[in-house]
């Protein structure tokens, strides 16, 4: 009876760390498929008129965020916490430039073992980098001799 009850705290300890350690794995995959929807989307809708480029950094910008830092979990508080999930949203931005933009999604998370008077610990920083090209729409093949 005694070795049941000096294990049990070692054994929900090592419990503990397996969820924790899977639910890494877990948002590690969710991060791919967010940025892969973030990317597209803003490949899909971005504007290349510069006239218009401010409608991308603030309306779809913004649009892409909710969605993304909801499928990640930043509006369930109990997932929050347990992800320790730091800010009030994921990051996305992209840059610009002659044939590529390249977007960024990025996730902070809280140490696993935060205990503050131990040792310090960074916050873990997720990022996902995709590469969009600037034009997926189809554009008219014409040969030049058939004009």
């Amino acid at each position: 009876m005694t070795e049941v009850v000096l294990l049990f705290p070692v054994f929900m300890f090592f419990l503990f760390a397996f969820a924790k350690v899977f639910a890494m794995l877990i948002l590690v995959q969710k991060l791919e498929i967010a940025s892969y929807y973030a990317s597209r989307r803003w490949q899909l809708e971005s504007h290349r008129n510069v006239d218009y480029e401010g409608d991308d950094t603030g309306a779809l910008t913004a649009s892409i965020v909710d969605k993304v830092s909801k499928y990640i979990g930043y509006d369930t508080p109990s997932i929050k916490s347990f992800l320790g999930l730091k800010d009030a949203a994921a990051r996305f931005r992209c840059e610009r430039t002659q044939v590529w933009n390249v977007c960024t999604l990025t996730v902070e998370t809280s140490p696993v073992g935060d205990i503050g008077w131990m040792w310090p610990q960074k916050p873990y920083k997720f990022e996902v980098t995709k590469y969009v090209p600037n034009r997926d729409r189809p554009i008219a093949f014409v040969l030049p001799g058939l004009q």
